[in-house]
């Protein structure tokens, strides 16, 4: 049954090149893979690592709240009592932080800059805003990062490490990936992009290199983890994640629902709604087109997505997990912003954004634009019917 979502995804619409899923619950899991793992045409294994991208955050949020219920840091104080060195943030809370409850900005962009000095030195300048519709950034994460090194005099990684993969056995989950595991990595090598008249080619990626252009500015080899992206894992400890989740090893039960507490979602004047957002993590959206959690999950489930093509979701209530880990980088055109008056049919991609696009000097190559929003049509059903619930 798992295999059917597998082969849409590589074979069919060959949106991932490939895709490493799994579901299940507390006790049992159950798992399916697909697809080329390297431009070679090495099929992706049990063990292949992959880039976590955003998925990362969900090891902040957890971290963040373990502290917090070692009585370590406070959702309430400012966050410069951690972490004096955000002197524009002067008032903000670090639940609003954690929380996505105000939109944080840099003068300049981050990736924007020459080396790991200027970038963290931008990042110090943020300062916040109102929310908008759109409030999910990456600057909140990487602040927290700070905040919980301030609050336990640790780096964040060590953090990491003894809060969450230590006790729940995760040992192939890095920031950065052993010299001798790098071979096991899925290469997000030859991304396309098209932005206005502009094709671009991102070439010679080395297996093990972080795709997130911020962290590879502040951590290009993984010398520490950036809070919001930069963490490598397996499938198998990312079910080992999604099962001590479920058994309470890592939060009890309040704190989780605290985790999936809505804290940005409200209805806009003119109709339509603002992102949905808990600690760290999407909660369930009213429209279901927007919700990275799944329609057979409750309003206490937590999920995220990631840039490189991975997916998560967990619900404590229903004892339930899912996810799958793949590569939509690898020779793909991830991202396609055309000029005015352009639409997606002009490339020759369908309304969904599947399909080829002819790239000049190169012949075809295949889209991943909008992926993400096949997966209710073509993943959600595959999970649901194989765990029997309802959809």
């Amino acid at each position: 049954m798992l295999s059917r979502a597998v082969a849409y995804f590589t074979r069919e619409a060959r949106s991932l090149a490939c895709m490493s899923l799994v579901c299940g619950d507390r006790n049992a899991a159950k798992a399916a893979l697909g697809g080329a793992a390297s431009p070679d045409g090495r099929p992706v294994a049990a063990d292949s690592v992959f880039d976590l991208a955003s998925l990362s955050k969900l090891f902040t949020g957890l971290t963040a709240m373990r502290l917090r219920a070692a009585g370590k840091i406070d959702l309430e104080a400012q966050v410069t009592r951690y972490a004096p060195q955000f002197a524009y943030l002067e008032g903000v809370t670090v639940g609003q932080v954690l929380g996505f409850e105000i939109a944080l900005r840099t003068p300049e962009r981050i990736d924007a800059q020459a080396d790991a000095e200027s970038a963290e030195a931008m990042l110090f300048s943020c300062r916040p805003y109102p929310n908008g519709v759109k409030a999910y950034s990456d600057i909140h994460a990487m602040t927290a990062r700070y905040i919980l090194e301030g609050a336990a005099d640790e780096p964040m990684m060590d953090l990491v490490e003894k809060e969450l993969l230590r006790p729940l056995g995760m040992k192939e989950t890095w920031c950065r990936v052993p010299e001798d595991i790098r071979s096991r990595c899925v290469s997000h090598d030859r991304e396309h992009r098209i932005e206005g008249d502009r094709y671009l080619v991102c070439s010679g990626v080395i297996p093990g290199t972080v795709h997130d252009p911020k962290a590879r500015v502040m951590a290009p080899d993984g010398e520490c983890f950036c809070g919001h992206a930069g963490l490598f894992s397996t499938a198998g400890d990312m079910t080992r994640l999604c099962q001590g989740i479920l058994r309470g090893d890592v939060l009890d039960g309040a704190d989780l629902k605290e985790m999936a507490r809505n804290r940005t979602g409200r209805p806009l004047p003119g109709g339509g709604w603002t992102q949905h957002l808990g600690l760290m993590c999407y909660v369930r959206h009213p429209v279901q087109r927007h919700s990275e959690v799944p329609v057979y999950m409750s309003d206490e489930a937590i999920a995220l997505s990631g840039f490189v093509g991975n997916h998560i979701a967990v619900d404590p209530r229903r004892g339930i997990f899912e996810f799958f880990l793949g590569s939509r980088v690898m020779n793909r055109l991830t991202t396609l912003i055309p000029p005015p008056g352009r639409t997606l049919a002009d490339y020759g991609l369908a309304p969904d954004g599947t399909g080829c696009v002819v790239w000049p000097g190169e012949g075809k190559v295949v889209s991943s634009v909008d992926f993400v929003y096949l997966k209710d049509a073509h993943y959600h059903p595959v999970i649901a019917k194989e765990m029997g619930l309802d959809i």
